[in-house]
């Protein structure tokens, strides 16, 4: 006749069970199912989940909204709260004069600039004679807006032991993190894994197991025989590279036909994040006044000019009362444009606008008969001309 103990409940564990059975194997029984749920729930107090945060975990955190769903992207700044800079002075009118061009400086810089092109002939440079000497002196505008922008995505790394945080607190907002900029006007980006916000899961790549199938061998860990092409023979003999196998050793993988996960690196779990992107961004825009001499305002931007005016704030004024119209309505233009473009996806961290007076000089010069032009233009007195002695060269 059996014997049947009482149905035992047990209240301490996650889940209310019972278990009915016979005699010394009840109470073995029960010993080995308490010690297996207990081990369970002590690994569930001490170990985060290992899936990754359901969709709709983030839907009620500020500034995480629907990141379950794979958005986040950029997020809109904080608004600011500086006033608008006042007004700036203009330049005063002593400053924006440039000496003129000597004749010497101008056969001195065309002969430079023949000498650094080894298919040119020295002879223009050295005997041509220079017949006119004309003044084109230009004026750039130049707006600098320097920006810091912050994008979310979810991350994945291998799972070295690190703590998973999910359920602990609440994430801090994006832009309430801390990220050191560098010194203004430098580009620069930072990528800042998100508190409170990881979590553990198998990977996803080898289905937690640490290891893939070598694609070079196709995870059999051997490939057909180079020597024999996998026949097992050669020239109707048996292969003594593979003996007549027709197989080599995958090299890839050292014939064992996995080898370690990628994705993991062989850890089996990643560590899931949302990740925090941080870019400081200096947008620069010129603005050069027709000069109207041929020479293309292209190769102006490699070169500097006299600085007649420079001031930065947080966000600057569009300058006032300058001489010639054109770089008023220029500064204008460019202050109204950057501050609506970029204050809506990014926060502006300084603005930096600068005039300068840019020296071009067209000299004409005789050579051979012929007349011709060459540009002498920037501090660094570059030159720009369609030369008329040139030659073919052959380095060997």
């Amino acid at each position: 006749m059996k014997s049947t103990v009482p149905v035992t409940v047990f209240t301490s564990l996650p889940h209310r069970f019972a278990v009915e059975t016979n005699g010394l194997t009840c109470t073995k029984s029960l010993q080995i199912c308490s010690r297996s749920h207990l081990a369970k729930m002590n690994s569930a107090a001490v170990y985060p989940p290992v899936a990754a945060p359901p969709d709709n975990m983030f839907n009620n955190m500020p500034g995480y909204e629907g990141m379950g769903q794979g958005a986040g992207g950029f997020l809109p700044p904080p608004i600011p709260a500086q006033p608008i800079a006042p007004p700036q002075p203009a330049p005063e009118p002593e400053d924006w004069s440039i000496p003129s061009l000597s004749e010497d400086m101008a056969r001195e810089a065309f002969k430079s600039y023949v000498a650094s092109n080894c298919c040119y002939s020295k002879a223009p440079a050295n005997d041509g004679v220079i017949t006119q000497m004309e003044p084109f002196n230009t004026y750039r505008y130049r707006l600098e807006t320097y920006t810091e922008s912050r994008s979310t995505e979810w991350a994945h790394k291998p799972h070295e032991g690190e703590a998973a945080d999910f359920y602990t607190q609440t994430a801090p907002r994006p832009w309430e993190i801390q990220a050191t900029p560098p010194s203004l006007f430098n580009n620069h980006s930072e990528e800042i894994r998100v508190p409170y916000t990881s979590s553990v899961k198998d990977c996803h790549d080898c289905n937690g197991t640490g290891k893939k199938a070598c694609e070079d061998c196709r995870g059999s860990g051997y490939k057909a025989c180079r020597m024999c092409n996998g026949s097992g023979s050669n020239n109707d003999m048996s292969c003594n590279h593979c003996d007549a196998t027709g197989r080599d050793r995958c090299t890839a993988c050292n014939a064992h036909g996995t080898k370690e996960c990628d994705t993991c690196k062989g850890k089996r779990q990643l560590l899931t994040y949302i990740q925090l992107k941080v870019e400081w961004t200096n947008h620069v825009e010129d603005h050069v006044v027709e000069q109207n001499c041929g020479l293309k305002i292209d190769d102006l931007r490699s070169v500097s000019g006299k600085q007649l005016f420079k001031n930065n704030d947080y966000l600057v004024y569009p300058l006032l009362g300058f001489p010639n119209p054109a770089i008023s309505e220029a500064s204008e233009r460019l202050v109204r444009e950057h501050q609506s473009k970029y204050a809506q996806t990014s926060r502006i961290l300084q603005q930096r606008q600068t005039v300068e007076l840019i020296p071009i000089t067209r000299v004409g010069y005789k050579w051979k008969g012929d007349s011709h032009v060459y540009y002498v233009y920037g501090n660094e007195q570059e030159v720009s001309t369609n030369y008329p002695a040139t030659c073919c060269c052959v380095i060997l």
